[in-house]
């Protein structure tokens, strides 16, 4: 993989202006952004992410996969399509194994540089935060915690301008409780992938934001599609990764692909519609935040004709443009559906962002426009409690009232109609 750089995203005139819109981090790749001299920062800080609620410890593997089949949509002369993912898996014990980076070096550079404070919106000043530092509770190729049969499986799509690790909160939860949960970069059209010579991928100008994110569904659903077809390779006790990298001894047999689910945030939860509407192996889907309208307005597919299997859509508080392509998809679909608003919640609150933001000092303007007025530890624990119920009662068939209606364990999280 050769190093290609896009040009570097400028900000929006109005910051926070429809931050729930896909098409808002496509508007703002637009010009240069100019970080400020080295020595005029003070230092960074060092982070730290929640520690994960589940009775396992969590281990992860990165995959290096590679399509034969598929020439890069993004960049079809520069080969075959790449794409680095993350196997987050209930661990037994940490086995004398490192602390996984939230980050490798120069993605977090480039996290650090640009996507922060340009694609995602943030007014996080370059420099503020050790990104590569930040502690994740995760342990590196830990031992796998054995069990008969497999784990459900899911599949976790970042948002527009997110690298795969902006959702390490809740994937790490999610494994902690005993689910193996892969995260996906989409390469060229995630903010930047690392991958293990060390090169950099960032993405690709964006032109036309309607073209753009219907290109990049499109790109996301194949990849999705690819992503499984090599996890039932890992499952069949075929090594997936393309540089034929050691991975934990028996990640494959923890893996059930008969029971898999999918998560996303933002341009992630429409991915996770999509993905379930083109593919019949993914039994249950969740939408935190995202769009199933275009970016002009029109119905996404899946919107017009709903879909045949349980999806739960989760939304922030107050005004969103979410609201005609959910409506829409509730009433044509005619499978499970529920859809949920966490109240005092922004587009970010489903994010790592919730729990990074209130650690860096920022102005408190800037930190409710990032993440809302919800308490922050409020908002995870209610974000990990409706999404693992939501997975448990689908995948794994046990029973519980959560979903049913509001709850006095967590009064935040609002039924809508």
């Amino acid at each position: 993989m050769t190093t290609h750089h896009s040009p570097a995203p400028g900000r929006r005139t109005a910051r926070r202006a429809a931050a729930t819109a896909c098409a808002a981090a496509v508007l703002a790749l637009l010009g240069t952004a100019v970080p400020a001299a080295a020595a005029d920062r003070p230092a960074p800080i060092r982070l730290t992410l929640p520690a994960p609620t589940g009775p396992y410890q969590v281990g992860v593997s990165a995959l290096h996969l590679v399509d034969p089949g598929r020439a890069d949509p993004w960049q079809p002369d520069h080969g075959r399509r790449e794409l680095m993912v993350s196997v987050f898996y209930p661990a037994a014990g940490a086995g004398g194994r490192p602390q996984a980076p939230y980050m490798l070096p120069a993605a977090a550079a480039h996290f650090d540089a640009v996507t922060a404070d340009d694609y995602l919106q943030l007014g996080v000043p370059a420099g503020r935060a050790d990104w590569a530092a930040t502690r994740t509770h995760v342990r590196q190729d830990a031992p796998v915690a054995p069990e008969r049969g497999g784990r459900p499986v899911l599949i976790y799509s970042p948002g527009l301008g997110e690298p795969r690790t902006w959702g390490t909160t809740l994937v790490a939860d999610l494994a902690s409780r005993g689910y193996v949960v892969v995260t996906v970069d989409h390469t060229y059209e995630a903010p930047e992938v690392q991958f293990p010579d060390g090169s950099l991928a960032t993405m690709v100008a964006p032109g036309d934001p309607d073209a753009f994110i219907r290109k990049a569904l499109a790109v996301r659903v194949d990849d999705t599609r690819f992503v499984l077809d090599r996890l039932h390779q890992l499952a069949a006790g075929r090594n997936p990764d393309a540089d034929g990298r050691a991975l934990p001894a028996g990640l494959g047999r923890a893996l059930d692909l008969s029971e898999v689910g999918m998560v996303g945030h933002s341009m992630g939860g429409t991915a996770a519609a999509l993905t379930m509407d083109a593919d019949r192996r993914i039994a249950a889907g969740l939408d935190l935040d995202g769009n199933l309208t275009n970016v002009d307005g029109s119905l996404m597919p899946v919107a017009e004709h709903g879909l045949d299997r349980p999806f739960l859509l989760v939304g922030k508080d107050g005004e969103t443009d979410t609201g005609p392509g959910w409506q829409a998809f509730r009433a044509h679909t005619p499978g499970w559906t529920r859809q949920l608003t966490l109240a005092g919640a922004e587009h970010a609150s489903f994010t790592d962002a919730e729990a990074l933001i209130p650690q860096l000092g920022l102005d408190p303007e800037v930190r409710a426009a990032d993440i809302g007025s919800i308490e922050p530890a409020v908002a995870i624990r209610t974000t990990e409690a409706y999404v693992a119920a939501y997975f448990d009662h689908w995948l794994r068939g046990r029973c519980g009232t959560l979903l049913d209606g509001p709850s006095p364990l967590y009064p935040e999280m609002e039924f809508v109609g």
